[in-house]
Protein backbone atom coordinates (compact mmCIF):
# COMPACT_ATOMS: atom_id res chain seq x y z
CA UNK A 1 0.00 0.00 0.00
CA UNK A 2 1.54 3.14 -0.60
CA UNK A 3 1.25 4.81 2.98
CA UNK A 4 3.40 4.30 5.58
CA UNK A 5 2.70 2.11 8.77
CA UNK A 6 4.56 0.99 12.07
CA UNK A 7 3.53 -1.86 14.85
CA UNK A 8 5.27 -3.14 17.87
CA UNK A 9 9.38 -2.35 18.71
CA UNK A 10 11.40 -1.37 15.76
CA UNK A 11 15.12 0.06 15.93
CA UNK A 12 15.92 3.64 15.19
CA UNK A 13 17.96 2.84 11.75
CA UNK A 14 17.52 -0.23 9.27
CA UNK A 15 20.31 -2.92 9.14
CA UNK A 16 21.75 -2.20 12.06
CA UNK A 17 21.69 -4.41 16.05
CA UNK A 18 18.49 -4.61 17.45
CA UNK A 19 18.93 -6.85 20.49
CA UNK A 20 16.80 -8.69 22.64
CA UNK A 21 16.82 -8.07 26.73
CA UNK A 22 19.16 -11.14 26.66
CA UNK A 23 21.58 -9.42 24.72
CA UNK A 24 21.07 -11.47 21.51
CA UNK A 25 19.88 -10.11 18.25
CA UNK A 26 16.59 -10.00 16.99
CA UNK A 27 16.00 -11.20 12.93
CA UNK A 28 15.71 -8.43 10.75
CA UNK A 29 13.94 -9.58 7.38
CA UNK A 30 12.96 -7.10 4.41
CA UNK A 31 9.52 -8.55 2.91
CA UNK A 32 9.66 -6.90 -0.29
CA UNK A 33 7.64 -7.06 -3.95
CA UNK A 34 8.96 -6.79 -7.30
CA UNK A 35 12.13 -7.37 -6.48
CA UNK A 36 13.82 -4.12 -4.70
CA UNK A 37 11.70 -1.86 -6.65
CA UNK A 38 7.82 -2.64 -5.04
CA UNK A 39 6.60 -1.78 -1.32
CA UNK A 40 8.23 -3.54 1.55
CA UNK A 41 8.24 -3.61 5.19
CA UNK A 42 11.09 -4.72 7.31
CA UNK A 43 10.12 -7.09 10.45
CA UNK A 44 11.95 -8.04 13.26
CA UNK A 45 11.80 -11.32 14.71
CA UNK A 46 12.60 -13.47 17.83
CA UNK A 47 13.56 -16.51 15.85
CA UNK A 48 15.21 -16.25 12.19
CA UNK A 49 12.01 -17.04 9.53
CA UNK A 50 14.05 -19.56 7.49
CA UNK A 51 14.05 -22.62 10.17
CA UNK A 52 12.37 -25.43 8.04
CA UNK A 53 12.17 -28.58 10.04
CA UNK A 54 10.32 -30.67 7.56
CA UNK A 55 9.23 -30.62 4.01
CA UNK A 56 5.57 -32.77 4.10
CA UNK A 57 4.96 -32.81 0.06
CA UNK A 58 2.78 -31.40 -2.08
CA UNK A 59 -0.90 -31.41 -3.93
CA UNK A 60 -2.18 -29.83 -7.20
CA UNK A 61 -4.16 -26.57 -6.94
CA UNK A 62 -4.50 -26.33 -11.02
CA UNK A 63 -8.03 -25.23 -11.70
CA UNK A 64 -9.64 -27.95 -13.68
CA UNK A 65 -10.68 -25.75 -17.10
CA UNK A 66 -14.07 -27.41 -18.79
CA UNK A 67 -14.58 -24.12 -21.33
CA UNK A 68 -11.57 -22.80 -22.61
CA UNK A 69 -12.64 -20.25 -25.11
CA UNK A 70 -15.95 -18.83 -23.81
CA UNK A 71 -18.62 -16.72 -25.95
CA UNK A 72 -22.04 -17.06 -23.55
CA UNK A 73 -23.46 -14.96 -21.37
CA UNK A 74 -23.67 -16.87 -17.94
CA UNK A 75 -25.05 -16.47 -14.79
CA UNK A 76 -23.65 -19.02 -12.02
CA UNK A 77 -25.46 -19.86 -8.61
CA UNK A 78 -22.21 -18.77 -6.38
CA UNK A 79 -24.27 -20.03 -3.02
CA UNK A 80 -24.84 -23.23 -4.75
CA UNK A 81 -21.41 -23.99 -3.80
CA UNK A 82 -21.17 -26.07 -0.65
CA UNK A 83 -19.95 -24.97 2.69
CA UNK A 84 -16.89 -27.09 3.67
CA UNK A 85 -15.16 -27.54 6.83
CA UNK A 86 -11.15 -26.77 6.10
CA UNK A 87 -10.80 -23.31 4.63
CA UNK A 88 -8.44 -23.93 1.86
CA UNK A 89 -10.62 -27.30 0.91
CA UNK A 90 -13.54 -24.81 0.97
CA UNK A 91 -12.12 -22.67 -1.95
CA UNK A 92 -13.71 -23.78 -4.95
CA UNK A 93 -12.25 -21.78 -8.37
CA UNK A 94 -14.85 -20.77 -10.82
CA UNK A 95 -13.53 -18.31 -13.69
CA UNK A 96 -9.89 -18.11 -14.41
CA UNK A 97 -6.80 -17.30 -16.73
CA UNK A 98 -3.17 -16.96 -16.03
CA UNK A 99 -3.95 -13.81 -14.61
CA UNK A 100 -6.82 -14.23 -11.88
CA UNK A 101 -8.35 -16.41 -10.20
CA UNK A 102 -11.83 -15.61 -9.11
CA UNK A 103 -12.99 -18.30 -6.30
CA UNK A 104 -16.14 -19.15 -3.95
CA UNK A 105 -15.53 -20.16 -0.90
CA UNK A 106 -18.07 -21.10 1.94
CA UNK A 107 -15.44 -22.40 5.47
CA UNK A 108 -17.58 -23.64 8.12
CA UNK A 109 -14.42 -23.94 10.22
CA UNK A 110 -11.88 -21.33 11.01
CA UNK A 111 -8.26 -21.82 10.05
CA UNK A 112 -6.49 -22.77 13.29
CA UNK A 113 -4.38 -25.82 12.06
CA UNK A 114 -2.14 -24.34 10.49
CA UNK A 115 -0.83 -21.58 8.35
CA UNK A 116 -1.30 -20.50 5.31
CA UNK A 117 0.57 -18.06 2.50
CA UNK A 118 0.22 -17.68 -1.19
CA UNK A 119 3.33 -16.69 -3.25
CA UNK A 120 1.78 -16.68 -6.67
CA UNK A 121 -1.14 -14.03 -6.12
CA UNK A 122 -2.40 -10.98 -4.08
CA UNK A 123 -5.87 -12.01 -2.16
CA UNK A 124 -8.74 -9.97 -2.14
CA UNK A 125 -11.78 -11.52 0.11
CA UNK A 126 -14.75 -9.94 0.25
CA UNK A 127 -16.55 -11.21 2.82
CA UNK A 128 -20.56 -11.72 1.80
CA UNK A 129 -21.46 -13.32 4.96
CA UNK A 130 -19.52 -14.00 8.30
CA UNK A 131 -17.18 -12.15 10.72
CA UNK A 132 -14.20 -12.63 12.31
CA UNK A 133 -10.33 -12.32 12.68
CA UNK A 134 -8.00 -12.26 10.40
CA UNK A 135 -4.82 -12.81 12.16
CA UNK A 136 -1.62 -12.49 10.25
CA UNK A 137 2.63 -12.08 10.85
CA UNK A 138 2.16 -8.32 10.67
CA UNK A 139 -0.54 -8.63 13.44
CA UNK A 140 -4.53 -8.98 13.41
CA UNK A 141 -7.38 -7.13 11.81
CA UNK A 142 -11.37 -7.84 12.49
CA UNK A 143 -13.27 -8.02 9.91
CA UNK A 144 -17.37 -8.14 8.78
CA UNK A 145 -20.13 -8.44 6.15
CA UNK A 146 -18.84 -6.22 2.84
CA UNK A 147 -15.51 -5.92 4.44
CA UNK A 148 -12.36 -6.58 1.50
CA UNK A 149 -9.67 -8.05 3.08
CA UNK A 150 -6.47 -7.29 0.90
CA UNK A 151 -3.57 -10.10 1.74
CA UNK A 152 -0.34 -9.06 -0.28
CA UNK A 153 1.31 -12.15 -1.63
CA UNK A 154 3.46 -14.31 0.50
CA UNK A 155 2.15 -12.91 3.30
CA UNK A 156 1.24 -15.41 6.01
CA UNK A 157 -2.20 -15.61 7.91
CA UNK A 158 -5.08 -17.67 9.46
CA UNK A 159 -8.54 -16.59 9.80
CA UNK A 160 -10.87 -17.09 12.72
CA UNK A 161 -14.78 -17.06 11.74
CA UNK A 162 -17.01 -16.16 14.75
CA UNK A 163 -19.49 -18.91 13.18
CA UNK A 164 -19.70 -21.61 10.63
CA UNK A 165 -21.99 -19.77 8.21
CA UNK A 166 -19.40 -17.65 6.02
CA UNK A 167 -19.59 -16.75 2.36
CA UNK A 168 -16.46 -15.36 0.64
CA UNK A 169 -15.86 -14.06 -2.73
CA UNK A 170 -11.82 -14.45 -3.71
CA UNK A 171 -10.23 -12.58 -6.29
CA UNK A 172 -6.52 -13.87 -6.60
CA UNK A 173 -4.25 -12.15 -8.68
CA UNK A 174 -0.40 -12.61 -10.01
CA UNK A 175 -0.05 -8.80 -10.20
CA UNK A 176 -0.07 -6.48 -7.38
CA UNK A 177 -3.34 -5.11 -6.40
CA UNK A 178 -3.32 -1.23 -5.68
CA UNK A 179 -5.56 1.59 -5.10
CA UNK A 180 -6.84 3.20 -8.38
CA UNK A 181 -3.52 5.61 -9.69
CA UNK A 182 -5.97 8.53 -10.92
CA UNK A 183 -7.25 8.70 -7.45
CA UNK A 184 -3.93 8.98 -6.27
CA UNK A 185 -1.10 12.37 -6.44
CA UNK A 186 2.16 11.49 -7.37
CA UNK A 187 3.92 10.24 -4.38
CA UNK A 188 1.03 8.06 -3.67
CA UNK A 189 -1.85 9.77 -1.20
CA UNK A 190 -5.25 9.84 -2.34
CA UNK A 191 -6.82 12.67 -3.36
CA UNK A 192 -9.61 14.85 -2.52
CA UNK A 193 -11.76 13.22 -6.29
CA UNK A 194 -11.06 9.71 -4.83
CA UNK A 195 -14.23 7.42 -3.68
CA UNK A 196 -12.32 6.96 -0.19
CA UNK A 197 -9.08 7.86 1.87
CA UNK A 198 -6.59 6.53 4.14
CA UNK A 199 -8.99 6.77 7.21
CA UNK A 200 -11.37 4.35 5.81
CA UNK A 201 -8.19 1.70 5.42
CA UNK A 202 -7.77 -0.56 8.26
CA UNK A 203 -4.22 -1.29 8.85
CA UNK A 204 -3.11 -4.17 11.29
CA UNK A 205 -3.48 -3.11 14.59
CA UNK A 206 -2.75 -5.72 17.25
CA UNK A 207 0.47 -7.47 16.68
CA UNK A 208 0.27 -10.96 17.90
CA UNK A 209 4.49 -12.23 18.96
CA UNK A 210 4.78 -15.89 20.11
CA UNK A 211 7.98 -16.81 21.53
CA UNK A 212 7.52 -20.70 20.63
CA UNK A 213 9.19 -23.85 19.64
CA UNK A 214 7.98 -27.02 18.40
CA UNK A 215 6.46 -28.00 14.94
CA UNK A 216 4.45 -25.79 12.81
CA UNK A 217 2.53 -26.27 9.51
CA UNK A 218 2.83 -23.77 7.14
CA UNK A 219 1.05 -24.60 3.62
CA UNK A 220 2.16 -22.72 0.65
CA UNK A 221 0.77 -21.96 -3.10
CA UNK A 222 3.30 -21.85 -5.50
CA UNK A 223 2.60 -22.15 -9.27
CA UNK A 224 -1.19 -23.81 -8.51
CA UNK A 225 1.17 -26.16 -6.26
CA UNK A 226 -0.05 -26.73 -2.24
CA UNK A 227 3.13 -27.23 -0.46
CA UNK A 228 2.98 -28.47 3.12
CA UNK A 229 6.40 -27.59 5.37
CA UNK A 230 6.66 -27.32 8.34
CA UNK A 231 9.20 -24.94 10.61
CA UNK A 232 10.50 -25.32 14.36
CA UNK A 233 9.07 -22.27 15.55
CA UNK A 234 5.81 -20.34 15.84
CA UNK A 235 5.73 -17.97 12.56
CA UNK A 236 3.73 -15.15 14.61
CA UNK A 237 7.15 -14.19 16.30
CA UNK A 238 7.61 -10.49 15.11
CA UNK A 239 8.34 -8.09 17.26
CA UNK A 240 7.58 -5.18 15.14
CA UNK A 241 7.67 -3.88 11.57
CA UNK A 242 7.37 -0.89 9.56
CA UNK A 243 6.97 -0.13 5.71
CA UNK A 244 4.57 -0.27 3.12
CA UNK A 245 3.74 -3.71 2.38
CA UNK A 246 1.30 -5.08 4.55
CA UNK A 247 -2.59 -6.62 4.91
CA UNK A 248 -5.21 -4.10 4.94
CA UNK A 249 -9.63 -4.11 5.65
CA UNK A 250 -11.49 -1.24 3.20
CA UNK A 251 -15.46 -1.80 3.84
CA UNK A 252 -17.50 -1.52 0.59
CA UNK A 253 -20.16 0.26 3.03
CA UNK A 254 -17.01 3.62 3.15
CA UNK A 255 -17.30 3.61 -0.69
CA UNK A 256 -18.37 7.20 -1.32
CA UNK A 257 -20.61 6.50 -4.67
CA UNK A 258 -19.87 9.15 -7.72
CA UNK A 259 -22.75 10.43 -9.50
CA UNK A 260 -24.00 12.88 -11.89
CA UNK A 261 -26.96 14.25 -13.96
CA UNK A 262 -26.85 11.39 -16.47
CA UNK A 263 -25.54 8.06 -16.40
CA UNK A 264 -21.89 7.59 -15.05
CA UNK A 265 -19.56 4.59 -16.82
CA UNK A 266 -18.55 1.91 -14.55
CA UNK A 267 -14.94 3.71 -13.54
CA UNK A 268 -16.53 5.81 -11.37
CA UNK A 269 -16.99 2.97 -9.37
CA UNK A 270 -13.57 1.55 -9.63
CA UNK A 271 -12.03 0.71 -6.10
CA UNK A 272 -8.73 -1.88 -7.16
CA UNK A 273 -6.75 -1.96 -10.24
CA UNK A 274 -3.60 -3.91 -10.97
CA UNK A 275 -1.94 -3.90 -14.86
CA UNK A 276 -4.76 -7.02 -15.38
CA UNK A 277 -7.89 -6.40 -14.32
CA UNK A 278 -9.68 -3.63 -11.71
CA UNK A 279 -12.10 -4.71 -8.94
CA UNK A 280 -15.15 -1.62 -8.82
CA UNK A 281 -18.26 -1.50 -6.13
CA UNK A 282 -21.53 -0.67 -7.21
CA UNK A 283 -23.44 0.41 -3.45
CA UNK A 284 -26.22 2.27 -2.92
CA UNK A 285 -26.81 5.64 -4.07
CA UNK A 286 -28.83 8.60 -5.87
CA UNK A 287 -29.88 7.91 -9.48
CA UNK A 288 -29.14 10.18 -12.16
CA UNK A 289 -30.83 13.94 -11.91
CA UNK A 290 -31.33 15.06 -15.55
CA UNK A 291 -35.32 15.73 -15.89
CA UNK A 292 -34.67 13.26 -19.26
CA UNK A 293 -32.32 10.49 -17.40
CA UNK A 294 -32.10 6.46 -18.15
CA UNK A 295 -31.05 5.41 -14.38
CA UNK A 296 -30.62 2.04 -16.37
CA UNK A 297 -27.32 1.66 -17.60
CA UNK A 298 -27.17 1.14 -21.30
CA UNK A 299 -26.11 -1.61 -23.84
CA UNK A 300 -22.43 -1.71 -24.37
CA UNK A 301 -19.91 -3.52 -25.73
CA UNK A 302 -17.38 -5.62 -24.20
CA UNK A 303 -14.73 -5.73 -26.67
CA UNK A 304 -11.52 -5.75 -24.96
CA UNK A 305 -12.65 -7.11 -21.26
CA UNK A 306 -14.71 -10.02 -19.35
CA UNK A 307 -17.10 -8.58 -17.34
CA UNK A 308 -17.63 -10.75 -13.53
CA UNK A 309 -20.25 -9.08 -11.28
CA UNK A 310 -20.95 -11.02 -8.06
CA UNK A 311 -24.33 -9.79 -6.57
CA UNK A 312 -24.10 -9.04 -2.45
CA UNK A 313 -27.45 -7.55 -1.71
CA UNK A 314 -29.86 -4.74 -2.38
CA UNK A 315 -32.13 -3.94 -5.60
CA UNK A 316 -30.68 -5.06 -8.76
CA UNK A 317 -32.19 -2.97 -11.12
CA UNK A 318 -30.82 -3.77 -14.58
CA UNK A 319 -31.80 -7.76 -14.44
CA UNK A 320 -34.93 -9.54 -14.05
CA UNK A 321 -33.98 -11.90 -11.75
CA UNK A 322 -30.92 -12.17 -9.81
CA UNK A 323 -30.52 -13.44 -6.10
CA UNK A 324 -27.74 -12.56 -3.46
CA UNK A 325 -24.52 -14.64 -4.60
CA UNK A 326 -25.45 -15.06 -7.98
CA UNK A 327 -23.15 -14.11 -10.32
CA UNK A 328 -22.96 -12.71 -14.51
CA UNK A 329 -20.34 -13.18 -16.70
CA UNK A 330 -20.54 -11.34 -19.95
CA UNK A 331 -17.21 -12.06 -22.32
CA UNK A 332 -15.46 -9.98 -24.29
CA UNK A 333 -17.12 -9.48 -27.74
CA UNK A 334 -20.34 -9.08 -27.83
CA UNK A 335 -22.99 -6.78 -26.47
CA UNK A 336 -24.95 -6.68 -23.14
CA UNK A 337 -27.06 -4.45 -21.35
CA UNK A 338 -30.34 -4.01 -19.20
CA UNK A 339 -33.11 -6.96 -19.39
CA UNK A 340 -36.29 -5.91 -21.61
CA UNK A 341 -38.32 -3.78 -19.47
CA UNK A 342 -35.43 -2.76 -17.20
CA UNK A 343 -34.84 0.73 -18.57
CA UNK A 344 -38.64 1.71 -18.23
CA UNK A 345 -38.97 0.46 -14.77
CA UNK A 346 -35.95 2.82 -13.79
CA UNK A 347 -37.16 6.43 -15.31
CA UNK A 348 -38.43 8.44 -12.82
CA UNK A 349 -36.27 6.17 -9.56
CA UNK A 350 -34.40 8.18 -7.37
CA UNK A 351 -32.12 5.83 -6.06
CA UNK A 352 -31.09 2.10 -6.15
CA UNK A 353 -30.24 -0.26 -2.88
CA UNK A 354 -27.89 -2.60 -5.16
CA UNK A 355 -24.44 -3.72 -3.62
CA UNK A 356 -21.98 -5.67 -5.95
CA UNK A 357 -18.99 -6.54 -6.44
CA UNK A 358 -17.27 -6.10 -10.25
CA UNK A 359 -14.44 -7.22 -11.22
CA UNK A 360 -13.56 -6.74 -15.19
CA UNK A 361 -10.18 -8.58 -16.95
CA UNK A 362 -8.32 -7.96 -19.67
CA UNK A 363 -7.41 -11.31 -20.76
CA UNK A 364 -10.33 -13.75 -21.45
CA UNK A 365 -11.72 -16.13 -18.53
CA UNK A 366 -12.08 -19.49 -18.45
CA UNK A 367 -14.68 -21.55 -17.11
CA UNK A 368 -14.20 -24.22 -14.50
CA UNK A 369 -15.44 -27.57 -14.19
CA UNK A 370 -17.66 -26.36 -10.46
CA UNK A 371 -18.51 -22.58 -12.96
CA UNK A 372 -21.07 -25.31 -14.81
CA UNK A 373 -22.02 -27.31 -11.98
CA UNK A 374 -23.57 -24.03 -10.97
CA UNK A 375 -24.70 -22.42 -14.09
CA UNK A 376 -28.02 -21.87 -14.75
CA UNK A 377 -27.53 -22.76 -18.47
CA UNK A 378 -30.31 -20.12 -20.03
CA UNK A 379 -28.84 -16.64 -19.11
CA UNK A 380 -27.50 -16.27 -22.63
CA UNK A 381 -31.30 -15.97 -23.53
CA UNK A 382 -32.77 -13.72 -21.12
CA UNK A 383 -32.83 -10.55 -23.09
CA UNK A 384 -35.76 -11.94 -25.52
CA UNK A 385 -38.61 -11.09 -24.31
Amino acid sequence: MPFYHKLGKIPPKRHTQFRKDDGSLYQEQLFGTIGFDGMSSNLYHVHAPTRVSSINGSISMKPEIAVENNMTARMLGGWNVPPKDDFLESRVPVLVNNDVQIILAAPRKSLRDYFYKNTDSDELIFIHKGSGKLRTHLGNIDFKYGDYLLIPRGMIFQIDFDDEDNRLFIVESRQPIYTPKRYRNWFGQLLEHSPFCERDLRAPSELETHDEKGEFEMKVKKQDELHSLSYDSHPFDVVGWDGFNFPYAFSIHDFEPITGRIHQPPPVHQTFETSTFVVCSFVPRLYDYHPLSIPAPYNHSNIDSDEVLYYVDGDFMSRNHVEKGFISLHPAGIPHGPHPGAMERSIGQTKTEELAVMVDTFAPLKLTKQALDIDSGDYWKSWIE
